[in-house]
């Protein structure tokens, strides 16, 4: 049975308010809510810091090994717009009880008009920049390392420890490897990880996979979307959580679709291997995991759909107990 509007609202009744009086008194604002979200790890708290999003403009080229068409049709099945992506934008905070811990810090002044809101977000979810003992970056692109140092050069978090993957900074701090770097989008991932870190290159810690980086934080090596590109494992008691950081880019895409490869990915095979062999550590084990590039608040869990494909499996937006 279809419900005409007036039914639909009022419940059925026969009421005899005019429609009028269920306008809203104001105009709509347009400004959403502060985008944090608390989750419990054992005795470590996390919290989920939005930077709002970017779009991509055009779906071509965006995935290489796959037809517009395609991934049209990918978008539209999620209900997202299927003529351009967008791309969330989500952080961690790691509070570890002893340590306040950044695990990448966002676009800061250098993102999509719609990206930026970071700052704000980790002000109303109760930080303040002094308060960071550690800020930890899981790879050198300029959406996670942007935050650090904004344009006019302010450090953001002036008392925290700075520290990267080692292999990263092999990659990017090598001239040899920015000499042949093709104009445009790569050229300009070395620009920007030159400007951020060169002025505070002696006061950065590099450290290696498989090592504890914060306390019950394990860096986690996930190579492919860049050659030092780093997870982390996230323990306390019997607790955990898998920080995948950009093994996927757009979930729509790239967890239904784990062999389609993305435009920033560095070596597109490699990063192939690692997301399949994460997503299916994931949907095995029935990990908890976190995304960078994920609606917000950007975890969940992972189910396979198939043999080759996979589903995220929001969490839900609840209170922790």
């Amino acid at each position: 049975m279809i419900l005409s509007r007036r039914h639909a609202l009022l419940g059925g009744l026969s009421a005899t308010l005019p429609l009028a009086a269920a306008q809203a008194a104001m105009p709509p604002s347009g400004k959403p809510a502060p985008a944090f979200y608390r989750m419990k790890v054992g005795d470590i708290e996390l919290t989920a810091i939005s930077d709002g999003y970017g779009v991509y403009p055009k779906i071509d080229g965006f995935v290489r090994n796959a037809p517009s068409d395609a991934v049209s049709h990918a978008l539209a099945e999620s209900f997202e717009p299927s003529d351009r992506v967008v791309i969330p934008f989500t952080t961690l905070v790691v509070n570890t009880g002893g340590k306040l811990v950044l695990l990448d810090t966002g676009n800061g002044d250098l993102g999509a008009p719609t990206s930026g809101t970071w700052m704000e977000n980790f002000r109303a979810a109760g930080f303040t920049p002094e308060a960071v003992d550690m800020v930890i970056f899981s790879h050198l692109h300029g959406d996670h390392i942007n935050g650090l140092r904004l344009k006019d050069g302010t450090q953001r978090f002036p008392q925290a420890e700075i520290k990267m993957p080692a292999k990263e900074a092999a990659f990017w701090m090598s001239e040899e490897n920015r000499a042949k770097a093709a104009p445009g989008m790569m050229a300009g991932n070395f620009a920007g990880v030159e400007r951020v870190f060169k002025p505070i290159m002696k006061n950065v810690t590099l450290f290696d996979w498989d090592r504890e980086v914060a306390p019950g934080v394990i860096a986690v090596g996930a190579p492919g979307h860049t050659p030092g590109h780093t997870m982390f494992a996230i323990a306390s008691g019997s607790t955990h959580f898998l920080a995948v950081s950009d093994i996927t880019n757009n979930t729509a895409l790239f967890v239904r679709n784990p062999d389609w490869a993305v435009m920033f990915d560095t070596d597109p095979e490699i990063a192939r291997v690692t997301r399949h062999r994460v997503l299916d550590m994931a949907a095995t084990e029935k990990l908890h995991v976190g995304f960078y590039h994920a609606p917000f608040p950007a975890n969940g869990f992972i189910t396979r759909d198939g043999l080759t494909r996979y589903n995220l499996i929001p969490t839900p937006w609840v209170n922790p107990a």
